[in-house]
């Protein structure tokens, strides 16, 4: 009998943006990282806000991390991208997307990309926020230096705050809204009219 032995290298990217004021250790990052013998990397990256004023600023420093993450991951020969993302992420972009764009799509925990040779991959999808930060607090990890400032700001911030109201009605509501994510029934949802 075979048994597969699965062979990859990991490198720890992490990308820092110039205009928002907040601050990781990076000592602190590299030798963690250095403990597990994973190379480290930093990279910076900025970005003019007031090219797209319609698109808020979470939205567009997330998005210009995420595209200097796909440009080192290339320079690299990268094939995956394993993002952080927890269960409460996903739910919570679920509501964003739902309560925001008027559609019903979220974070997948495997996403192939289509423009080029890259798979997202989110390892800890079916992990609870509690659970990452109780990890977290029996392996002392430490925080950063200096939050974001719009972190309070933002739409994930207010969709956050409804997942625990809701908790009150139903303490496994996060639990049913992954649920509802594997169980869509389109017969029972309207079609798109056309011309709308």
């Amino acid at each position: 009998m075979k048994i597969f032995v699965p062979r990859f290298k990991v490198t720890a990217v992490h990308i820092s943006v110039e205009n928002i004021s907040y601050e990781s250790d990076l000592d602190y990052l590299r030798s963690h990282c250095e403990q597990f013998g994973v190379p480290f990397v930093h990279h910076t990256t900025s970005f003019d806000n007031s090219t797209d004023t319609r698109k808020s600023m979470c939205f567009l420093c997330s998005w210009h991390r995420r595209k200097a993450l796909f440009d080192v991951a290339k320079e690299l020969s990268c094939n995956k991208i394993a993002l952080g993302h927890h269960l409460d992420d996903i739910t919570e972009t679920l509501l964003i997307n739902l309560f925001y764009q008027g559609s019903f799509g979220t974070m997948p925990p495997k996403l192939k990309m289509n423009k080029f040779e890259m798979t997202i991959i989110r390892p800890l999808s079916l992990i609870l926020e509690k659970e990452m930060k109780e990890m977290e607090r029996i392996r002392e990890y430490q925080k950063q230096i200096k939050d974001c400032p719009h972190e309070k700001e933002s739409s994930r911030r207010d969709a956050k705050n409804l997942i625990t109201e809701l908790e009150k009605w139903n303490p496994d509501v996060r639990q049913s809204i992954w649920a509802a994510m594997e169980n869509i029934k389109t017969d029972y949802l309207p079609k798109k009219i056309k011309g709308r």
